[in-house]
């Protein structure tokens, strides 16, 4: 199907009304074959506001359910998009699949691999699909990079690197006047909370769930001092003041794969910091570094005759080169929605998986092992940075060929 052409209409039921569901809620409007039923929010405030933009911007009408089951229930939806918090993403995609839906999640960690398994478990029954909404794997740049890393161009991979690292004191030492749910996360969490933005693009790189595995980490917390500055500064006189946020200022995690390659993650969101995903793929013919958005390649990049060790360039030639089709044809269309695009993209892979009955490009055993590195990333710092097993929830499928989603939207 041609980018921007409508497809079967897709009826939609929407989890989660704060600042991230309304946006998207908002995208998922303005496409044409795209109808939203209802939506729901613990908060009857977010409802009314959400209605009211929605009836300002659609022909057709838009009931806010009584809860989130009754929404889940209902005859009318084809699919349920879940934006609520971090702790019920997959609590609500196993209802909404148990009533016959597929489910789409916005990012985060799971709180226990039994609930990881519980999701596999569910779609393996009701042949319903629930895909993660990571949108950081459809960027411009990580598209471009797993082109780049497809035709060899970095040769055999052995490292990769990334990172959720931004700043959100804000947000945090602000979450109980913000009703956001980071803040209670950090109270009493200490992992690798945030693993999907970076992990995502690097299962694509490392063929994860196609021929390779995760297979064991190990997590390291420093210790919580950002926020608690940031909050005797900015909110002196509150309780908050005096209580222990448990989350590490920096959250290191390594990986092992099957395959033998090594993946370093690293959260970090309560000290002063430019936003970075810290991305690094490193092979056997070059690496290309995010922070500085170099790459060097070996025999290509130019070696100035004054340098006794080896040079960098800028990434920006190869990102004109290698810019996959699906980049090609979406700024044609017109970037649309936030975070430079990606966004639309990711929820249009969603919905045109829905349309044509294929394959989601992110699937079931993808979203359990990209989330349930949480889990284990807290197990292992809780027991002295001791090495965990990751569970294989594919049963021993990840070394066999399986149904891949098909279109554009592949990775």
């Amino acid at each position: 199907m041609k980018m921007g052409e409508a497809g079967k209409e897709v009826n939609l039921g929407i989890l989660g009304l704060g600042g991230r569901g309304t946006g998207q809620t908002m995208l998922l409007a303005s496409m044409p074959d795209v109808h939203i039923r209802a939506v729901f929010d613990p908060y009857p405030d977010r409802v009314e506001n959400a209605l009211k933009k929605l009836n300002d911007a659609v022909s057709y009408p838009v009931c806010g359910a009584e809860s989130a089951q009754s929404l889940i229930e209902r005859g009318d939806i084809d699919a349920v998009i879940i934006m609520s918090d971090w702790e019920t993403h997959i609590d609500l995609a196993v209802r909404a699949m148990k009533a016959g839906k597929h489910a789409a999640m916005e990012v985060g960690g799971a709180c226990s691999t039994e609930e990881c398994r519980d999701l596999v478990q569910t779609s393996k029954a009701t042949g319903k699909g629930c895909m993660l909404l990571e949108n950081c794997c459809y960027g411009e740049v990580e598209m471009t990079l797993l082109n780049m890393v497809r035709q060899g161009v970095f040769g055999e991979l052995v490292h990769c690197q990334g990172g959720y690292e931004h700043d959100l004191r804000d947000e945090i030492g602000n979450g109980d006047l913000k009703r956001h749910y980071r803040q209670h996360n950090f109270l009493h969490r200490c992992g690798e909370l945030y693993p999907t933005h970076e992990l995502g693009p690097i299962f694509k790189y490392l063929n994860i769930g196609h021929g390779n595995r995760m297979v064991s980490l190990v997590s390291m917390a420093s210790k919580a001092a950002g926020l608690h500055a940031w909050l005797e500064k900015n909110r002196a006189g509150t309780p908050l003041v005096d209580l222990h946020f448990n989350e590490g200022d920096i959250v290191n995690t390594i990986i092992k794969c099957a395959g033998g390659e090594t993946i370093l993650l690293t959260h970090d969101c309560t000290l002063p910091r430019p936003y970075s995903r810290g991305g690094r793929i490193q092979g056997t013919k070059g690496i290309w570094m995010e922070d500085n958005r170099s790459i060097h390649l070996d025999g290509i990049t130019p070696q100035r005759k004054e340098d006794w060790s080896h040079s960098w360039e800028s990434d920006e030639k190869y990102m004109e080169e290698y810019r996959p089709q699906l980049w090609k044809d979406y700024r044609e269309y017109g970037m649309r929605g936030g975070h430079g695009g990606m966004d639309y993209l990711a929820l249009r892979a969603f919905l045109e998986a829905v349309q044509q009955d294929t394959p989601f490009p992110i699937d079931v055993y993808d979203t359990a092992a990209l989330m349930v590195i949480t889990a284990l990333s807290e197990q292992s710092i809780a027991n002295g940075s001791m090495p965990v097993a990751i569970p294989d929830f594919t049963d021993g499928k990840w070394m066999l060929k399986k149904d891949e989603a098909v279109g554009p939207y592949r990775l």
